[in-house]
């Protein structure tokens, strides 16, 4: 579907991701960069300049403490000192590991002794792990330094700095140079060390912000999810606005109409739960057949040309913080009516598709050119192809481009296992049109494979099966032959919903061919567990 056009930023030659990091702090100089509240619940902003000072000074002091060329980790939720960690190192020869602060410590020094590293930053939250890091066989760490604590280090690479010292401020960062190993969530098994160069993160980024662009935002992703980085870290320094910070994604409510954000990067759970908040709101409030009414009357002058979702919609807009615009959305399937539902509400959701080890983005819908159901066009940094199409055209997806990965750290057979020639097989299953747009259909390793020879995605069944309005979480798999789904349910606004799940399932079903159709239906009491990224982890689902 092809709108108007808009008015896309130009960007000079960039080539690394100190590159984008500095071009920010030059660019932006006295503007606002972030809002965040500090450990005491203080609210604090910070401009490029003050980010700028604070990454160079403890990039500094890393240098003279001989921190160059490691393997650095960091560990904490969401946080400034995250970012001011994490710019310190990629704008040097640090190579990063990010690791998931959800993770046990088992699995922590799992991903630790995988990635050789030598240094950890750690926040206050995690000390009790940093303690027993230090006597776990396996870890190589050297150094421990506490987040909170990096004031201080600043302050000794600054005083490094007026003494002339600029061994940092000086040193070469190559596109090809490592720049970080993020370690995949692992959804249904061990995870591995994706390498990342600066060519490959910085093409990737570039190519994003070519075709999207957009305003101040939030950021509540994981800020160790490559997703965080191009829906906002690094696109935030290329497009010199602000963002605020959240700590936790339970954040997302206070810091909508506090911050009052024109974008948010999320995952499709985030966007089905909101929109089916807006719903919910309406029936408890005894304004759902004034909602439906003024979707009636939108839909019709949107069919002559004239456009007032926003104003027949503003409450529910005000509601999220009144300068929502468009959400970038990834990570995993989502059913278009949630697309088309929050469209005619005024705000745009424009899904891509990606993998940590491209970066990550490999598609995406553009303000311009768009497709309601598709995860969008190839970006430029890359190409996509289907590999040995069905007669559906559902095939493999294969990228090729200057964001594939490099392979996985220390394992050439699973990096050889991914790669056809220069081709890197995602893994996940998808199709593309006569326009070239991709629709994602599953994971190749989630397939349900039947007695018939039939190839069913659970993806599918689930995201129209999330259609269902007081569902809140929902699985698909296969147990003893049938596929069964099961179901977490908001008892607390459908109080009957256990009872009414599996006449709702089979009205699903009768839209469905047969060997599609849900033949068990199972509740739980407790959210599945998931990845930091909202992704359900399968390996729990029986």
């Amino acid at each position: 579907m092809k709108k108007k056009k808009y008015e896309i930023k130009q960007f000079p030659e960039l080539n690394t991701v100190k590159e984008i990091v500095l071009f920010g702090a030059k660019t932006g100089k006295d503007k606002r960069q972030y809002m965040y509240h500090d450990n005491n619940g203080i609210e604090r902003e910070k401009t490029f300049n003050e980010v700028y000072y604070d990454f160079v000074g403890l990039g500094q002091y890393l240098y003279g403490e001989s921190i160059k060329g490691k393997h650095v980790a960091i560990l904490s939720e969401n946080s400034y000192e995250w970012v001011v960690c994490y710019f310190s190192l990629i704008t040097g020869t640090n190579i990063t590991v990010p690791l998931d602060a959800k993770l046990s410590d088992e699995d922590l020094a799992e991903v630790l002794i995988k990635s050789g590293c030598e240094v950890l930053f750690y926040s206050d939250d995690f000390k009790e792990s940093a303690e027993k890091f230090k006597t776990w066989e396996g870890i190589l760490l050297k150094t421990y330094i506490k987040i909170e604590e990096i004031e201080n280090c600043i302050a000794r690479g600054h005083a490094l700095l007026e003494k002339g010292e600029r061994s940092y401020l000086e040193d070469t960062v190559k596109p090809e140079d490592l720049a970080c190993i993020v370690f995949t969530s692992g959804t249904t098994g061990k995870s591995k060390g994706v390498m990342l160069t600066h060519k490959n993160i910085t093409s990737n980024l570039l190519a994003g912000n070519s075709v999207l662009t957009g305003g101040h935002a939030i950021g509540f992703l994981p800020l160790n999810h490559t997703f965080s980085w191009v829906g906002a870290l690094f696109s935030g320094c290329l497009l010199t606005e602000w963002g605020y910070i959240c700590r936790s994604v339970k954040d997302i409510q206070k810091a909508l109409m506090t911050y009052k954000p024109q974008n948010f990067s999320a995952v499709p759970l985030a966007v089905e739960t909101i929109y089916k908040k807006i719903w919910q709101t309406a029936a408890k409030t005894g304004k759902e057949e004034k909602l439906k009414k003024g979707l009636k009357l939108s839909k019709f002058l949107m069919s002559i040309g004239i456009d007032l979702r926003r104003k027949i919609f503003k409450q529910i807009i005000d509601n999220l913080g009144g300068n929502l615009e468009i959400i970038p959305c990834g990570g995993a399937f989502l059913d278009p009516v949630y697309e088309r539902g929050m469209y005619d509400l005024g705000i745009q959701i424009f899904n891509g598709y990606g993998i940590t080890e491209c970066s990550p983005a490999v598609t995406l819908n553009r303000q311009d050119n768009y497709k309601f159901g598709s995860v969008g066009l190839p970006l430029p940094c890359n190409e996509v192809k289907i590999h040995e199409p069905d007669n559906n055209g559902v095939g493999e997806i294969y990228v090729r481009g200057d964001n594939v990965m490099l392979g996985y750290y220390n394992d050439p057979e699973a990096t050889a296992e991914v790669f056809d020639g220069d081709w890197f097989k995602t893994g996940d299953y998808g199709k593309m049109d006569e326009d070239g747009f991709l629709y994602y259909v599953g994971r190749k390793k989630n397939l349900i494979v039947l007695s018939n020879g039939k190839n069913i995605s659970p993806e599918e069944i689930e995201d129209k099966l999330s259609c269902i309005s007081y569902v809140k979480e929902v699985l698909v798999y296969e147990e003893g032959g049938a596929i069964v789904a099961e179901f977490f349910l908001d008892t607390n606004e459908v109080p009957d919903a256990k009872e009414r799940i599996r006449e709702d399932v089979n009205a699903v079903n009768r839209a469905m061919p047969v060997y599609k159709q849900v033949t068990k239906v199972k509740t739980r009491d407790t959210e599945f567990p998931k990845t930091t990224t909202l992704k359900i982890v399968r390996k729990y689902s029986k």
